[in-house]
């Protein structure tokens, strides 16, 4: 059986690839929603985060034979934790990464955390809109909230606990775009001209997350982009196509 880290849309659809190719899988998401989408296709899901050894145990106890991580760039715990599991159950681990995308522009502050994301927009004044989910929250909020000179403005899924990190951490409720995408680049456009939006801050999440269209209509505005890059880790073994995937399954299983 192949164990895979999903919970985005495109690890679903590797997921459907795989079970097409005869492959055994159960795939972990984090979140309700993403199990139902999960069940919605007919494919096995377990829900909740785990640590590595809570993973390496689930290993032994089902009889898994390959980790697949297919987790959202920017889960970067996840895919350790998966890694060292591999390691400690001698399984093969293979990484399903989206491929990156670059871009050009001259009001675009390119950082490697969220920390620096924050240290950059309180140099700002205006509107900052907050596209990087509600994770990461309390680094903007306690870094930006109080600051005379700036309006945050935290876009991120409609969830009930996401409403209530907002209040706990003093996000007002004008200041919330409860919103799920994909997003297309007018309405990314109308959402910034609704709010004033001077500087938008971002991740380098790949082109399912929609960032490119992020990008667009903030260049199309003259508005400045904080773009925070992907967590650098050595995965080993990595692709960016489902067919590479299946081809490294197909080594595996031999």
């Amino acid at each position: 059986m192949i164990f895979m880290l999903a919970g985005t849309s495109d690890a679903r659809a590797l997921a459907l690839e795989i079970k097409k190719a005869g492959y055994s899988l159960l795939t972990t998401v984090v979140t309700e929603n993403a199990a139902s989408e999960m069940r919605q296709v007919g494919i096995d899901v377990r829900t909740g985060r785990m640590t590595d050894q809570e993973m390496a145990d689930f290993i032994q106890e089902t009889g898994v034979q390959v980790i697949v991580d297919a987790s959202h760039p920017f889960a970067e715990e996840a895919s350790k934790n998966a890694i060292r599991a591999g390691q400690q159950a001698q399984i093969p681990y293979i990484r399903y990464e989206r491929e990156s995308q670059e871009f050009a522009y001259e009001n675009m502050t390119v950082v490697s955390s969220y920390e620096e994301a924050a240290e950059a927009a309180a140099k700002k004044k205006g509107v900052v809109m907050l596209t990087t989910g509600s994770k990461t929250l309390q680094i903007f909020t306690e870094r930006l909230v109080a600051l005379p000179d700036i309006r945050l403005i935290a876009r991120m899924l409609p969830r009930t606990d996401n409403m209530e990190k907002c209040e706990k951490l003093g996000l007002p409720q004008k200041n919330i775009v409860a919103i799920q995408g994909p997003f297309t680049k007018e309405l990314d456009k109308a959402l910034y001209n609704q709010y004033g939006v001077t500087t938008m801050i971002t991740k380098e999440s790949g082109k399912v997350g929609s960032v490119d269209e992020k990008v667009e209509a903030a260049k199309e505005l003259g508005i400045d982009i904080i773009l925070i890059e992907r967590p650098k880790m050595e995965y080993g073994r990595m692709y960016s196509q489902f067919s590479d995937v299946i081809k490294a399954l197909e080594e595996v299983y031999g």
